[in-house]
């Protein structure tokens, strides 16, 4: 079953905020493969690496989506991690679709600089900067 970038996208979106933001790990299954291919330095192989992973981190953890682009069977999401650590991630995480399933992800991550950390003054994501009371 041949799929869209647009339609890609969506399943992208969808997946990350049933894992990240609703922890329904049942329904997610049908997103991720069971031989999900994990290039991630933080994150254990397939996709039960990523799924014990999401298990282990605080209830508060949120995903926010950014910029979203596709080409062909490649998804590239950029978004906030936060509410897990002192200091949000802002990721890049690139995906490969096959069939409509997530089969292959890798990322770029960095630690959300502040307003002061920040020597462009602009923020990493969105539009302004977040409160990162740990580091206040």
């Amino acid at each position: 079953m041949a799929t869209t970038p647009e339609q890609n996208k969506r399943r992208v979106l969808d997946a990350f905020d049933t894992l990240f933001n609703e922890r329904d790990y049942a329904r997610a299954e049908k997103f991720w493969s069971p031989h999900y291919i994990q290039h991630s330095a933080h994150i254990a192989p397939g996709r039960d690496g990523l799924f014990n992973l999401v298990k282990t981190l605080p209830p508060t953890l949120k995903y926010e989506s950014g910029t979203i682009v596709a080409d062909g069977d490649f998804v590239m999401i950029h978004g906030r991690f936060s509410g897990f650590q002192a200091v949000n991630w802002i990721a890049a995480d690139i995906l490969r679709i096959e069939d409509g399933i997530l089969v292959e992800h890798w990322d770029v991550i960095q630690d959300e600089a502040t307003e002061e950390e920040s020597k462009s003054k602009a923020p990493m994501f969105g539009t302004s900067f977040p409160r990162h009371p740990a580091r206040a």
